[in-house]
C-alpha cells in the first residue's frame, strides 16, 4: 500500500513539474501577444504588465507597413513550392538509395546524412557566390532551389527509413500486373510513405516559413520579401518599433502555428514510426 502511495505522490509530482514547465515555455508567448496590443510608451514602462488600454491600431498600421498581403503571398509561394520540390525530390532519391543499394548510392546516402552537420553559416560565402554566378541572387527561384539542397538531407534520411520498412513483394505484385517503375513508385509507394511526408511537410514548413537568414542574403527587393524580411523592417539604425514589430510577429506566427496544431498528430506518429521502422 506505501508503495502506491510513493507512485501516486511520485506520478502527480511529475505532472505538476510538467505543467510548471508548460506555463515556462508559454511566458513568450504572454510577452509577444500582450506587447503587441500595447502603445510604445507603455510597452517600454513595463512590458510584463497587463495591458491598461488595447491599441488595435497597432495591427491595422503593421498591416499597411508591411504590406502583409504581398509579404504572406511571397512566403505562402517559397515555402509551397519549396516544400513540393524537397518531398518530390526526397522520396525518388530515398527510394532509389533503397530499392539501388550499390556502393555508389550508399556512399551518396553517407554524403546527405553528413550534411545535416555542416552548420549554415559554413557555406553561405560559397552559396552567394554560386547563385551570383547563376544569375539566381535577388530571386524567388534562387531562394527555394537553395531551399532544395539544404532540406533534401533530413528528408532522405526520414524517407530512407520508411522505403525500408515497405515489403517488396508489393512492388513485385504490381510489376508482374504491368505496372511500370514510375507507376510502382507514385502508385504504390509514396501512398504508404504517408506518415513520413506529412512529418517532413510540417517540419520543413515550419523552417521555410521562419527563416530569416537564407531570405536575407538572397532578397533584396522589398517587394519580394517575406514575412520575417518584412517584421526585420521595422528595427533601423536609430530606432525600432516594438510595438508594431510584435504585431507583425502575431501575424506571422497564426498561419503556421494552426497549420501546426491540424496536424499536430500526424507529426508526432510519423517520427515515431520513422524511429521504429528505420
Amino acid at each position: 500500500m506505501m508503495r502506491d502511495d510513493k507512485y501516486n505522490l511520485r506520478r502527480f509530482s511529475l505532472e505538476v513539474l510538467c505543467y510548471l514547465l508548460g506555463l515556462l515555455f508559454l511566458i513568450p508567448f504572454y510577452f509577444v501577444l500582450s506587447n503587441s496590443v500595447k502603445s510604445f510608451s507603455d510597452l517600454l514602462s513595463n512590458s510584463a504588465s497587463w495591458p491598461q488600454s488595447f491599441v488595435w491600431s497597432n495591427y491595422s498600421r503593421t498591416w499597411e507597413i508591411m504590406n502583409y498581403p504581398r509579404a504572406f503571398m511571397n512566403s505562402f509561394l517559397i515555402t509551397v513550392v519549396s516544400i513540393a520540390g524537397i518531398v518530390t525530390i526526397s522520396a525518388m532519391a530515398a527510394y532509389r538509395m533503397v530499392r539501388r543499394p550499390t556502393r555508389f548510392n550508399n556512399f551518396l546516402f553517407g554524403l546527405f546524412v553528413s550534411a545535416m552537420i555542416i552548420p549554415f553559416q559554413a557555406v553561405m560565402i560559397p552559396l552567394v557566390k554560386v547563385l551570383g554566378w547563376a544569375d539566381l541572387m535577388n530571386s524567388r527561384t534562387g531562394l527555394i532551389i537553395s531551399f532544395f539542397g539544404f532540406g533534401a538531407s533530413l528528408s532522405i534520411f526520414l524517407f530512407h527509413g520508411f522505403v525500408k520498412s515497405i515489403p517488396l513483394e508489393i512492388e513485385e505484385s504490381a510489376i508482374v500486373d504491368g505496372c511500370t517503375p514510375y507507376g510502382v513508385f507514385w502508385r504504390i509507394v509514396f501512398p504508404l510513405l504517408k506518415s513520413a511526408t506529412v512529418t517532413i511537410v510540417l517540419l520543413n514548413s515550419l523552417w521555410i516559413w521562419n527563416d530569416f537568414l537564407l531570405p536575407l542574403i538572397v532578397l533584396y527587393d522589398p517587394d519580394k520579401r517575406t514575412i520575417p524580411l518584412a517584421i526585420y523592417a521595422f528595427f533601423g539604425q536609430y530606432s525600432k518599433q516594438w510595438d508594431l514589430a510584435l504585431a507583425g510577429l502575431v501575424m506571422g506566427i497564426v498561419p503556421i502555428l494552426a497549420l501546426f496544431l491540424l496536424l499536430q498528430k500526424q507529426i508526432i506518429a510519423g517520427i515515431t514510426a520513422g524511429a521504429i521502422k528505420g
